[in-house]
């Protein structure tokens, strides 16, 4: 297994090297993966819940896969159901309303579909979106046109990390920013925020 640099990050108390992968070769990112690792998932709930309390909302909603099991958790920690946006039509999916997007892993355009039997569960309600990183927002605009073509109001959206242009995601409810890496540099750590007092 090659030896990668990694960068560090903090949730809740919980500590992770995120190793650094190249997606072009002038471009390297920190890749956070929820799956399978449920200490983090459970700590990136805790803090998204106490960000979102004072929300008004009704559904969270999520785009597959690797922030399905933080959807969950934090469904669990809102007591709010949650939806599914799925990547792949599936017949027993029915009347879906879809949407495409661009991921920035893949370099592929992507359809999200709403489930038929989803429908009901966010038309006319308040929706908190939610990702695990936020990168090209491409994902996140496919979700708020789906639930625009589902008559449903974005009141929120959150995610575990922004990332790149720290600027453009000031509206997003998140529990950290992961910068790019770019060339051969070495990731440094992120300062530790003062308390005050």
């Amino acid at each position: 297994m090659p030896k990668r640099d990694t960068y560090t990050v903090r949730i809740e108390g919980v500590t992770r090297h995120l190793p650094l992968f190249a997606v072009s070769p002038q471009l390297r990112i920190a890749v956070f993966n929820l799956l399978g690792d449920t200490e983090i998932t459970i700590a990136a709930a805790h803090g998204l819940a106490k960000k979102l309390a004072k929300v008004e909302a009704d559904v969270l909603v999520t785009a597959e896969a690797k922030s399905i099991p933080l959807a969950y958790h934090l469904s669990i920690e809102l007591n709010k159901p949650y939806v599914v946006l799925r990547k792949d039509y599936k017949p027993y999916m029915g009347n879906v309303l879809s949407a495409e997007t661009l991921s920035i892993t893949t370099g592929k355009p992507q359809t999200l579909y709403l489930d038929e039997k989803d429908h009901s569960a966010v038309r006319g309600r308040r929706v908190i979106l939610v990702d695990d990183v936020i990168s090209t927002g491409s994902t996140l605009q496919g979700m708020r046109l789906l639930m625009d073509r589902a008559g449903a109001k974005v009141v929120a959206e959150a995610a575990v990390f922004t990332e790149g242009e720290r600027a453009q995601w000031g509206h997003i409810q998140a529990l950290g920013h992961l910068p790019l890496f770019t060339g051969d540099e070495k990731p440094k750590a992120p300062r530790a925020k003062k308390k005050n007092g």
